[in-house]
């Protein structure tokens, strides 16, 4: 009732510095809470990721290295396994906070540019989870190729934490890097950025994948960095195609409009129809 009563005021749908504040509040209140109550199935899972994460330790183990993760102090393992649940808490309420996030953001969309924010939402979850997926895929890669960097018959310690915190950083960018797609897409859809422009860019795209994913994974791992770039270029065209297609049904809809008010280029004292005659 509070919100008709405030669009019947304000019908431009204008918000005050401390409506703004009130309705962040409520955003972030409901987006704490969404990672409090996943921290409780983050704290059961944590075992497992944590088994997941250092499988390529354990492998160089048992290739005959001298390796081992370590623990710094008494609190260590606790400390761990907290970080851990933590992490996994923001990727089960990601469908939440982003949300949230969009509902902040956009408080004067339509009820139908909302339900293309809860599409976007909906297709960068998953998206976001692949791409962490296909981090963790190449991450044995990675830390083997490392590993070679060190004498063999030095010993291979690892703090915990350190190495927790690498693993998270390679997941969470590759899994950003399977998203930035779905921002095209959206910035195309609120008529930012049309889908010729994207599709003419793609030297430019091509060239900051590679890049990418040349950081993301050592430079001479040519096989993790295939795995991490072909994906990414395939969701690139895949997004300028989604573009081109909406530029294209939202260009015959206008064309349709313009021909119900017998409007057309020749109008435009700029168009070229008009220079011409």
């Amino acid at each position: 009732m509070a919100m008709k009563g405030r669009r019947k005021r304000n019908p431009d749908g204008r918000m005050s510095l401390g409506e703004h504040l009130v309705e962040f509040r409520k955003r972030l209140l409901i987006s704490v809470a969404a990672i409090l109550v996943a921290v409780v199935a983050g704290w059961y899972l944590s075992t497992w990721v944590w088994d997941m994460l250092r499988r390529p330790i354990m492998d160089l183990k048992l290739e005959g290295r001298d390796a081992i993760i370590t623990y710094g102090d008494i609190s260590g393992g606790f400390d761990t396994k907290v970080q851990i649940s933590l992490f996994i808490a923001v990727l089960i309420a990601s469908p939440v906070w982003l949300y949230q996030v969009w509902a902040f953001l956009a408080p004067g969309l339509t009820k139908r540019e909302k339900l293309f924010g809860v599409a976007f939402i909906g297709a960068s979850v998953p998206l976001f989870l692949g791409g962490a997926f296909a981090g963790w895929l190449v991450l044995p890669n990675i830390v083997r190729l490392l590993s070679t960097f060190q004498p063999s018959e030095d010993a291979f310690y690892l703090q915990a934490r350190t190495y927790l915190d690498f693993a998270i950083k390679l997941l969470l960018a590759v899994g950003v890097g399977f998203v930035m797609p779905v921002l095209l897409v959206m910035l195309n859809f609120i008529g930012v950025l049309r889908g010729a422009s994207i599709l003419k860019s793609w030297r430019i795209a091509l060239l900051v994948i590679v890049l990418f994913a040349a950081i993301a994974t050592p430079a001479a791992d040519l096989t993790s960095m295939f795995l991490l770039a072909a994906p990414m270029v395939v969701l690139y065209f895949a997004a300028a195609g989604v573009a081109l297609l909406h530029d294209r049904r939202v260009d015959k809809r206008r064309a349709a409009e313009l021909d119900e008010y017998d409007l057309d280029d020749s109008s435009d004292p700029a168009s070229p129809t008009k220079a011409k005659g």
